[in-house]
């Protein structure tokens, strides 16, 4: 007996798979218009372009104009109905040809002679058309001339000099006359308007080829991008989730601790997010973190610091080691004394109690890197290193790790295998999709436990920022700030420092 829920079983199923690829459809069609906006100038750029280059084609073009005259085939011959009958198929089938003959030196030549034209047959026939219509006797002949009144002119003569050809050519030996007759049915007449240039149609072509090239254009630069610039670029690469947003300040190296310097700002807010995200990540008991990335200037170490001010300001008891033994930058950002520290405490000449002092009146703990030592993985990976982290993550909430970059040098992928989880830094802009792949594939080589990826230098401005929640004047101004607020906000900031 079939099980109660089969059948829904087997309903849901098709709806979840459509469902999936609705979303990705929706998602691949968020891409092409991030694209678009994003290369939006260059699209108008391009069409502007197109549009000026069919007007300027159009203008330097001489007018022409076209004329038509249009003549009739007949039979002279037969009295029976079977012998009309066969007299309209002959024609019919000879419309054809005299529509060929047209343009040919024996029609055109007499309308040279006769209009006194400066030119040559086959320059003439070039300007003449003659066409048949299907299933009539009938012969449209045109012809294009700057002159509107000559071009009448000529379309007339070549219908007379093409009734003449023809009855000189199907008079047969031993009759008068030819069994063909060509009647002119419509005189050509002046045109009043010119033909060409048609200044609308190429105007919209122009358009149309401007809009496909820029469209063409941005296509191309995207696909020729080898940076991540957005967290779509980096869904692409990994299924590691991104977990914060840090936007792009003009002014970090002046103020790299932007939450103790500036906490009211969005940069400080994207910290604090982050902040939040991690809260959701279960760390099974532990709460250790290497922050790392791909290359260096990519901003791990502040987003180190800020990350640890941020926890520390929650209420969390923090620890902060500068474990990056090559080109230790925490002690120079937090402004304290790093001659001696973790180096130092690894290879038991000081006590850890000793250099691991707070900061600032908070409940973080810092120990900077110490003397650079000739063997920084040695002493990454060593056991006094494993059982350094142990101790700090039985005394501390939250111990953060930072550590050098992965690709160059093996440091962080050594001290991931010691801490519960790795933040791995990417810098908009400047991270390649590459370089990014290639560090997340050195983090799977040691079963490293990622936590999610932090993308710093995210701008404020454009189409990627949108992507982000940013743009819309919703830059380095607070929401909502105006000029004359300024006390005010120094005010709260003193105020959240005294609270915190």
């Amino acid at each position: 007996m079939p099980h109660p829920h089969a059948t829904a079983g087997c309903t849901v199923a098709p709806v979840a798979g459509l469902r999936a690829n609705t979303d990705r459809e929706l998602m691949e069609l968020r891409d092409y218009l991030h694209v678009l906006r994003k290369y939006a100038v260059l699209i108008v750029i391009t069409t502007l372009v197109g549009v000026g280059a069919a007007a300027v084609w159009s203008l330097t073009r001489t007018p022409m104009y076209n004329a038509s005259s249009t003549v009739y085939v007949s039979l002279q011959a037969g009295d029976t109905v079977a012998e009309l009958q066969q007299g309209q198929t002959f024609t019919q089938a000879r419309v054809a040809t005299y529509a060929a003959l047209a343009t040919t030196p024996v029609v055109v030549d007499p309308v040279i002679t006769e209009l006194g034209l400066d030119t040559t047959a086959a320059s003439q026939g070039a300007r003449v058309t003659a066409t048949a219509k299907t299933g009539t006797n009938l012969i449209t002949i045109s012809v294009t001339d700057a002159d509107p009144a000559q071009s009448a002119e000529i379309s007339n003569a070549i219908a007379a000099s093409l009734t003449e050809t023809v009855e000189n050519l199907d008079t047969l030996d031993g009759q008068e006359a030819s069994p063909v007759r060509l009647t002119r049915v419509e005189n050509a007449l002046p045109p009043s308007q010119a033909s060409s240039p048609n200044v609308p149609l190429n105007l919209a072509l122009g358009l149309l080829l401007g809009i496909a090239a820029g469209i063409g254009i941005a296509m191309l630069l995207t696909v020729l991008d080898t940076k991540v610039r957005t967290k779509r670029d980096v869904e692409h690469i990994t299924e590691t989730p991104v977990i914060g947003a840090i936007p792009f300040d003009s002014k970090w190296k002046q103020r790299p601790l932007i939450i103790d310097v500036d906490p009211l700002s969005h940069r400080a807010e994207a910290f604090r997010s982050l902040r939040t995200n991690l809260q959701f990540i279960d760390f099974d008991g532990k709460s250790s973190f290497t922050v790392t990335s791909s290359m260096p200037s990519e901003g791990k170490s502040s987003t180190a610091i800020n990350l640890a001010i941020a926890l520390a300001d929650a209420g969390k008891r923090v620890a902060l080691l500068d474990a990056d033994l090559r080109k230790p930058k925490v002690a120079e950002y937090c402004g304290i004394d790093g001659t001696i520290g973790l180096s130092d405490v690894l290879i038991g000449s000081v006590r850890l109690g000793d250099v691991m002092l707070p900061w600032r009146e908070r409940s973080l703990f810092i120990l900077p890197a110490g003397r650079i030592p000739p063997n920084p993985s040695e002493l990454l990976g060593s056991p006094q290193m494993g059982q350094l982290l142990e101790v700090l993550e039985r005394d501390f909430d939250v111990v953060i790790c930072d550590s050098p970059p992965l690709l160059p040098v093996t440091d962080a992928a050594v001290l991931s295998r010691n801490t519960s989880r790795v933040i791995t830094i990417v810098a908009a802009g400047e991270t390649t999709k590459q370089q990014l792949a290639a560090a997340m594939s050195s983090l799977d080589h040691v079963d490293a436990n990622q936590a999610g990826i932090v993308i710093t230098k995210v701008p404020t401005r454009g189409a990627d920022a949108a992507t982000y929640g940013y743009g819309y004047g919703y830059g380095e101004q607070r929401y909502g700030d105006e000029p004359d607020e300024e006390p005010r906000r120094r005010r709260l900031g003193a105020r959240a420092k005294d609270e915190a």
